[in-house]
């Protein structure tokens, strides 16, 4: 098996790359596990506690289930992936059913914030966006999806996503084996994604 880990700030363009490399293989031959998925069940706190978590912090991560879940893949065995609600802030009681693929795609901001994780990863690419491009994404899609008005995703990102990205994600990119400047639909940069990845199966 093959894993795949691919970072970026919030708002890179993470999911276009990770959809043009599954439009690269074999639909029966690659999985995706988002980093999402794996934030901290916070049964023990009341909504309002839950909307003052720092989501862009790494400790908002269970990264042992995920390095768990991985490497029980990689054994051929199937997971059961965690599904979390940022609607409510918390995981819910559903679960994803994961069957192991010849890659599996692992992506999120802060997957090359935890050293295990990172150890996992055959091959790690960064999505490198600018500042402001990543913030007017990150507002239409937070509105849209996730039901926040426009003045509480500016508060978050000035007091959180803003800071979390110059502490945690923007140095991940030392530890990329490729880095895809997606400003733009950056096909010589996946045509290199996809020829390690045909090469190293």
């Amino acid at each position: 098996m093959l894993i795949i880990g691919i970072a970026g700030g919030t708002g890179s363009g993470k999911t276009t790359v990770v959809n043009q490399i599954i439009n690269q293989l074999p639909g029966d031959e690659v999985g995706v596990i988002s980093q999402d998925s794996y934030y901290r069940k916070n049964d023990g706190l009341s909504y309002e506690e839950r909307t003052k978590i720092n989501f862009d912090h790494p400790k908002s991560i269970d990264f042992e289930l995920l390095v768990e879940h991985l490497q029980e893949l990689r054994k051929g065995a199937v997971i059961e992936q965690p599904v979390y609600s940022f609607v409510t802030h918390n995981r819910t009681k559903d679960v994803v059913i994961t069957h192991p693929r010849k890659v599996m795609i692992v992506e999120g901001i802060l997957v090359f914030t935890d050293p295990k994780l990172r150890d996992l990863f055959d091959i790690k690419i960064f999505v490198h966006a600018d500042s402001d491009e990543r913030l007017i994404r990150r507002i239409k899609r937070d509105v849209a999806e996730r039901g926040r008005d426009v003045s509480e995703v500016l508060e978050r990102y000035q007091k959180t996503l803003k800071p979390m990205h110059q502490q945690f994600i923007e140095p991940g990119k030392s530890y990329a084996d490729i880095i895809i400047p997606n400003d733009r639909y950056n096909t010589v940069a996946i045509d290199i994604v996809k020829t390690v990845i045909s090469n190293k199966l």
